[in-house]
């Protein structure tokens, strides 16, 4: 057990770097190590991938909160923005657990692997989508809301991946659709994280010390140093050649959708 700790120290110092060096959410990063680390636990195939998305949004729920406390004292958060979004996330982040427990475990790991290669394709050639100069409804935002949260739920991220284009897109400054992303995480990370508790309560394929679909030693390991290690990872983004590092760690995340697709498909 101590050594599974300290595995998971480790792993929330890695995302903690990833998550402030890059600007993204850890959970791209936590997501695919704790599904190798849980194989080499020898968890259940047909639950450790839920188990890696379910675990990811719990760690969330404590990073997004410190993350949007910071962005909230300089007032980038757009509330006005957050509440339609967030009335869609809530249905959305509940019906993606769902759809993921409707999954085996095979297929959840394709649809990761396809989502984490797309997401090294745009870190990679730095896509962004132009910004537009049509006003939004609040409609509008709440049915963006119920997609991000929708795919942020079934991949176990905190949906800035999704929400941060979006918000650009909107006409949204990078700055306010950051921190907006940020606050946007939390509502995701709660209702992913509990509906996993209640989607996978009592599953006898789970490990000790679980909680429904969360692994709590990896959970607690990942909360204890990620806050602390982004801070470190923000002021690296200062010193070092981020675009160069950013092609790199597209290079980790394309082989590991690679390595999801063909450990699955063949």
């Amino acid at each position: 057990m101590l050594l599974t700790i300290v595995t998971y120290l480790i792993l929330g110092s890695l995302a903690g770097v990833v998550a402030g060096l890059f600007g993204i959410g850890g959970g791209v990063l936590i997501v695919p190590v704790l599904v190798f680390t849980f194989e080499l636990q020898g968890v259940s195939p047909e639950v450790l991938t839920h188990a890696a998305v379910a675990t990811s949004l719990a760690t969330i729920v404590a990073t997004s909160v410190s993350s949007t406390l910071a962005h909230n004292k300089k007032g980038a958060v757009q509330w006005g923005i957050f509440k339609p979004v967030t009335l869609g996330i809530l249905l959305g982040a509940f019906l993606g657990v769902k759809t993921a427990g409707q999954m085996s475990g095979q297929w959840l790991q394709i649809i990761l692997g396809c989502f984490v290669i797309l997401v090294a394709i745009q870190m990679a050639l730095n896509l962004k989508p132009a910004a537009q100069d049509t006003q939004t409804s609040k409609t509008g935002f709440a049915v963006a809301g119920g997609f991000i949260g929708w795919l942020s739920s079934i991949f176990g991220i905190g949906g800035g991946t999704l929400s941060v284009p979006f918000f650009s897109w909107r006409g949204i400054n990078m700055q306010q659709a950051v921190a907006t992303s940020a606050a946007c995480g939390l509502p995701i990370a709660i209702i992913g994280a509990l509906t996993n508790i209640w989607e996978g309560w009592g599953n006898p394929e789970m490990p000790e010390w679980s909680a429904g679909f969360i692994y709590l030693p990896a959970l607690f390991g990942i909360v204890i140093t990620s806050s602390i290690f982004a801070k470190v990872g923000a002021k690296l983004a200062h010193r070092l050649p981020g675009p160069v590092l950013k092609r790199i760690f597209a290079v980790f995340l394309l082989c590991v959708g690679v390595r999801f697709l063909l450990t699955n498909l063949l």
